[in-house]
């Protein structure tokens, strides 16, 4: 017995007339009564009751009709699930990250997963920790690249650690501590500090209390700053002082320097996702962010035989063989990553143009929502 043995019965049942129902379902009305026929026999079980006034069901017949429309109903959801899955995994996925912390995981991970999803389209938004965390709230991105501070706490939302960095100290570059190879931190406590505010860096505040509680002091703040290029202009204007992720120090200030602090103090740095989102898309993103971590910090899985950037780009293999490119190092090839879905911020273009590793062709370049793209050629120096 086959579904459309099924369709064929359930047509006849409901217009309880052979030559009404062969003219639905386009068939000769020969082939429907032999069709029907067959499946009683098989059923061992007689349906219809025929008669020169009509066809009628018969008592069997009518809870067979009553299953039967449940069976095809059923098999019409299967078809409507497995085709949304579909293009759920073909959707664009909007990913939200902080340039001035962003440098190395970007440019690696989104190569390795458009190996793996190439019909995906990717859009890049440049926004603060606490724009992330609303529009991920929204529903306007799929994963944020946040703070550890922004992360904790927060109900509805999945995360994990993909990063850890030093924290240094950013000083005027005429003070007295900005000629030392490191600073520690209760030396900053007569100081002023200047923070990040809870609207962009949410818990930034709670944070900077709770690192130099650990020296003895509650931090004085003077001054908190948007985002991270104009704190660092109030410090080059001799305001205070700051504690800083290290990727902030590639952002380039003549006035102010950045010193280590010791004993170290580390700042984890976490992705995001709504937790009842679980489209493969997403959840495959995730997994490439955390195969890269993993890479980089040495705990790497015994893998297959590892395929290069290159031949990975080009054959479509399974992610499991990519051997990520290593960004933070040197490379002896450009490596060129050819993918027409992926929009890169004009911030980024700037800042990502500095750093080693791969060739990004003309990404379409967009900051935050509603703004215009334009055409950025960002090539990556090894």
């Amino acid at each position: 017995m086959e579904l459309r043995h099924l369709r064929y019965f359930v047509a006849v049942g409901e217009a309880l007339n052979f030559t009404r129902a062969a003219k639905e379902l386009h068939l000769a009305q020969p082939s429907l009564s032999r069709q029907i026929q067959d499946l009683e026999t098989e059923l061992g079980v007689r349906l219809l009751d025929r008669s020169r006034q009509g066809v009628r069901l018969t008592l069997s017949g009518k809870s067979f009709l009553a299953d039967a429309k449940r069976v095809l109903a059923h098999g019409v959801a299967i078809v409507e699930s497995v085709q949304s899955l579909d293009r759920r995994e073909k959707r664009e996925l909007n990913i939200g990250y902080v340039a001035a912390l962003i440098y190395d995981l970007l440019p690696a991970t989104l190569a390795a997963f458009q190996v793996t999803f190439p019909n995906v389209p990717v859009h890049l938004f440049d926004m603060t920790c606490g724009d992330q965390l609303r529009a991920l709230a929204n529903g306007k991105i799929d994963l944020a690249f946040v703070g550890s501070w922004a992360v904790r706490e927060r109900s509805g939302l999945q995360s994990r650690s993909i990063a850890a960095y030093e924290t240094v100290a950013a000083l005027p570059k005429n003070h007295p501590l900005a000629r030392r190879a490191t600073v520690k931190l209760e030396e900053l406590e007569p100081m002023f500090f200047i923070g990040m505010s809870e609207q962009s860096q949410p818990g930034y505040r709670q944070w900077l209390l709770e690192s130099c509680s650990q020296a003895g002091y509650r931090p004085k703040v003077l001054q908190e700053a948007e985002l991270e290029r104009a704190l660092l202009q109030f410090v080059a204007g001799g305001l205070g002082v700051a504690l800083l992720p290290e990727p902030v120090t590639k952002i380039p200030h003549p006035d102010v320097v950045f010193r280590p602090l010791r004993p170290a103090l580390v700042t984890p740095f976490w992705i995001a996702w709504r937790e009842e989102d679980r489209t493969p898309a997403l959840q495959a993103y995730v997994d490439v962010v955390a195969q890269f971590d993993r890479r980089r910090r040495g705990v790497v899985a015994p893998p297959p035989p590892p395929l290069s950037l290159r031949r990975a780009l080009s054959e479509r293999v399974d992610l499991s063989r990519l051997v990520m490119p290593q960004v933070s190092g040197h490379s002896n090839e450009v490596l060129s990553l050819q993918s027409p879905h992926l929009r890169w911020p004009p911030r980024a273009a700037r800042q990502f143009g500095d750093q080693p590793g791969a060739r990004l062709p003309t990404l379409q370049a967009r900051r935050g929502f509603g703004s215009e793209p334009r055409s950025r050629h960002i090539r990556v120096r090894s």
